[in-house]
């Protein structure tokens, strides 16, 4: 932990204030090259919150737990002083912060998604594991229903993790929808939470169990004499049974389920 340091004078406006930051973890997504994984100054002319200031260097808010200040824990409206050292850390799954006073704040205890329409096969595998994922147009609304349900937003667009009413926000990094799963399943520690088959991939709402005999009509010859075991959804009234595409997407969820693993093993007791 840095050193406690006494934090200057508000410098006049028209005076430059030096600040020094460190970002930790996967916060180093977020910065170029030369910036990451080391402490850099970066010089400030209006005396900016420390949310400003990180939002500045190109990290999101949503993506940040913990801020110290001159290793003091402050949460986002701290004003940033001329020689201040900031340290920025990710919400970490391996390393313990329950001491520290905290800027970001715990998921929601029900998880829900709402995602940008450029996730839209990512929203269908959240679907696939029993997540209520909701895709949206555009930015205004994926940040207008996270911020009104108590959603986590899903996007690739950082710009619109910025967004001041956004609480619970994720900037997906991988553009590989099975590796996307992965990413979301280890950010929010969603393994032990999975029921698959349990939403409409379509509609995004539960399916409930039917009876064959209502749905015969429905099926074809060989599905109903090979199949007893149906669920409708209630928005669509599609159907859905175990048939070829089942065993397939059930190798896809269990993919993931070890990704997560490995990777939760791979950086246990490491600061990423």
């Amino acid at each position: 932990m840095s050193e406690v340091k006494v934090r200057g004078p508000l410098p006049p406006k028209s005076r430059m204030a030096d600040v020094c930051f460190r970002f930790y973890g996967r916060l180093n997504d977020f910065l170029p090259a030369a910036r990451r994984g080391s402490r850099f100054t970066y010089r400030l002319r209006h005396l900016p919150s420390v949310k400003d200031a990180i939002e500045s260097l190109g990290v999101p808010h949503p993506e940040v737990d913990v801020i110290l200040v001159n290793g003091s824990p402050e949460d986002f409206a701290c004003r940033l002083r001329d020689g201040d050292d900031v340290s920025v850390y990710p919400a970490f799954r391996s390393i313990d912060m329950s001491g520290l006073r905290r800027a970001g704040i715990d998921p929601p205890s029900v998880i829900r998604f709402a995602v940008d329409v450029h996730l839209g096969k990512l929203a269908s595998l959240l679907r696939l594991a029993g997540f209520d994922a909701v895709v949206m147009p555009d930015d205004s609304d994926v940040a207008a229903m996270a911020s009104r349900d108590a959603r986590i937003a899903l996007t690739r667009d950082v710009n619109l993790l910025k967004r001041r009413v956004l609480r619970h926000g994720y900037w997906v990094r991988s553009t590989d929808p099975e590796w996307q799963l992965t990413e979301v399943l280890e950010r929010f520690d969603l393994v032990s939470r999975m029921e698959p088959f349990a939403r409409c991939l379509r509609c995004n709402v539960p399916v409930v169990a039917v009876d064959a005999e209502a749905v015969a009509a429905r099926l074809l010859p060989r599905t109903r004499a090979a199949f007893w075991q149906f669920h409708r959804c209630a928005e669509c009234d599609r159907i859905y049974w175990q048939g070829s595409h089942y065993d397939r997407l059930c190798q896809l969820l269990e993919r993931a389920r070890e990704r997560v693993v490995a990777r939760t093993n791979d950086v246990r007791g490491n600061a990423w």
